[in-house]
């Protein structure tokens, strides 16, 4: 938080950009000029932002700034600059997936969070960077290269919501608004700084978009510096499911599980998250630890079958052209025309059994504590971290903590857990069952000061 009177405009939260419109301390046009230079400052090192609408963000801020002015603002997000996941139909703006087979594509309807969005008079900034498809956990496409990490220019700030984390990271507004499919709002807020939260399913309605090659696994979320900022986002995207709470006064019953199936993790991240679980069980909550923990390995084994025959299904629709699009993309558009609708509907079925498990388990406990990730950042332009701790792994070697959420409709929390020694930061996953989203928010929201905060990374230009 930048509370003291010399803080600069683009680096407030979105409750102080508020607060300060409230008082009359600063107009939303004011905001939007100083994150405007700040993007021309910043975002040629982490090439975050790839498509500026400045003046319909101008227009949009001068509107704001009159409904402020006759003290009529529209809602909490009232003048509020953000950027938007360039996966996310907002019209009038390009929306390329991050492929060149919508290079030129321009939707002419928002999305429905997008139009909750605009109703309640937010500043639509632009569009943030994804790899091809948002099917990778890096942030590299062939029409705007690689997104960088802030925190170390020559890493990942991981993906699929790379460009939207980078920008929150660095002032380029205080709120992203991203996808997750499979953690691709949680393990990059994980790798620079911030809270990503991905909803439970249906909790933020979505209507017609881009295909969805994951099934109904991807949900829209926000990204933010802090809990606060995720509650304000959620009050005007969430739907009619959504109700805000306030904080259980009774200790949580949490289950940590340092790791999966005995799958590698960066002993800086198991030691940062077993602080973390220390310092809750200090507070008060009842914290048991998982040290064998399985029930998400047929998730995993099932993931390819869901991405890979969604690869192919969207090839389909364009004529398989798999030399429109990246080596990686086609190689899994090619692996996912070999599966049968057989294999397709095993994998809902195992999908099914899984939930009744969690099911169970959430009959137990209120929260699974685990890493956002198993690995720190790695280089840019490389998809994957081939090793981990000494030991080798595939593709989503990185990625074992998130699916799992996903595929099992859970709402999930990423948070900051500290730092390593060369100042990385590190994130720790809180899950609660599905529904119980505000519930989840507000505990993270009272724990918050007692794990780490997020914030700004250190100045990149």
């Amino acid at each position: 938080m930048h509370t003291g009177p010399k803080a600069e405009l683009w680096a407030l939260s979105a409750a102080e950009l508020a607060s300060a419109y409230r008082e009359g301390r600063a107009t939303p046009a004011d905001v939007l000029a100083a994150i405007l230079a700040r993007i021309e400052r910043v975002n040629p090192s982490v090439n975050a932002v790839v498509t500026l609408d400045q003046e319909g963000a101008a227009k949009q801020a001068r509107a704001s700034t009159e409904r402020f002015r006759n003290g009529a603002p529209l809602g909490p997000l009232d003048g509020i600059p953000l950027t938007v996941k360039d996966n996310i139909l907002v019209a009038g703006l390009r929306a390329t997936w991050g492929s060149r087979l919508y290079a030129e594509y321009v939707p002419e309807a928002d999305e429905p969070p997008i139009d909750r969005l605009r109703a309640g008079g937010a500043i639509i900034l632009g569009k943030t960077n994804v790899p091809e498809f948002t099917l990778q956990g890096y942030t590299d496409n062939a029409l705007f290269g690689p997104t960088r990490n802030p925190y170390d220019l020559a890493l990942t700030p991981g993906g699929s919501s790379g460009g939207a984390v980078a920008a929150v990271a660095t002032g380029m507004g205080p709120i992203a608004i991203g996808t997750d499919g499979g953690g691709s709002i949680r393990r990059p807020a994980a790798h620079t700084g911030l809270v990503g939260f991905k909803p439970s399913r249906d909790m933020v309605p979505r209507g017609k978009g881009f295909p969805a090659i994951l099934h109904d696994l991807e949900v829209i979320g926000p990204i933010a510096r802090n809990v606060g900022d995720i509650l304000l986002a959620m009050d005007v995207i969430g739907g009619p499911d959504w109700r805000p709470r306030a904080p259980d006064a009774r200790a949580a019953r949490i289950l940590y599980i340092p790791t999966f199936s005995g799958a590698p993790v960066d002993p800086v991240i198991a030691a940062a998250v077993a602080e973390a679980a220390v310092s809750l069980a200090q507070r008060g909550h009842s914290v048991e630890t998982a040290h064998d923990f399985d029930l998400a390995a047929p998730i995993a084994d099932i993931w390819p079958v869901i991405s890979e025959t969604g690869a192919a299904w969207l090839m389909s629709l364009h004529g398989d052209r798999d030399d429109m699009i990246g080596p990686a993309l086609a190689e899994m558009a090619r692996n996912g025309r070999s599966y049968s609708a057989a294999d397709y509907l095993a994998a809902l079925d195992t999908i099914k059994a899984v939930a009744r498990d969690f099911d169970s388990l959430f009959q137990r406990f209120d929260y699974l504590l685990t890493p956002a990730a198993a690995a720190m950042p790695w280089p840019a332009t490389e998809v994957y971290p081939p090793t981990i701790d000494g030991q080798r792994v595939g593709p989503r070697g990185h990625a074992i903590f998130t699916p799992f959420v996903n595929a099992l409709g859970l709402p999930a929390l990423s948070m900051p857990a500290g730092q390593s020694a060369d100042g990385l930061p590190i994130g720790l996953q809180l899950v609660a069952a599905r529904g119980r989203d505000a519930e989840l928010l507000a505990f993270t929201r009272a724990s918050e000061r007692s794990i780490a905060r997020g914030g700004l990374a250190p100045d990149v230009a």
